[in-house]
C-alpha cells in the first residue's frame, strides 16, 4: 500500500483531504507541523507528500527544499496545497522543488485526480 502524507496545521483540511482520499488504497500519514513532516518523510519515506506553505517550525518550503536536497527522499511527490495562489507564490513553490501546486480551496475531484495522476 502507498504511504501519502498530508501535511497541515489545519485538522479541518487534514480531515478533509484523508476523506477526499480514505477511498482510494493509500495508506494515509498527517503531520501539523513542518518539523513533524519532515520526521515521518525521513522514516516512512511516503510516494507523496501534500505539504502546506504556512505550518509552525519549519515552513512548507524549507521542509519541500530539505527533502528534495536529501538523495534518499528526492523521489518523493510534492505537492504544495495551500492558500498561496499567487504567481509569485507559485514559483517560490516550484523554485523549492514542489513537483505540482494545488491552491487552497481546491475540488475533491481535482486533488484525486492529480494524486491518481501522480501515484501511478
Amino acid at each position: 500500500m502507498e504511504k501519502l502524507l498530508i501535511a497541515d496545521d489545519e485538522s479541518s483540511i487534514r480531515l478533509l483531504v484523508g476523506a477526499t482520499l480514505a477511498s482510494q488504497q493509500y495508506q494515509i500519514l498527517e503531520a501539523s507541523t513542518g518539523t513533524q513532516a519532515l520526521d515521518i518523510v525521513r522514516a516512512e519515506k511516503p510516494r507523496m507528500v501534500l505539504l502546506d506553505v504556512r505550518m509552525p517550525g519549519l515552513d512548507g518550503l524549507e521542509v519541500c527544499r530539505q527533502i528534495k536536497a536529501d538523495p534518499d527522499l528526492e523521489d518523493i511527490a510534492i505537492v504544495m496545497l495551500t492558500g498561496n495562489g499567487h504567481p509569485e507564490q507559485i514559483a517560490e513553490g516550484m523554485d523549492a522543488g514542489a513537483d505540482h501546486y494545488l491552491t487552497k480551496p481546491f475540488s475533491p475531484l481535482q486533488l484525486l485526480q492529480l494524486v491518481d495522476t501522480v501515484m501511478h
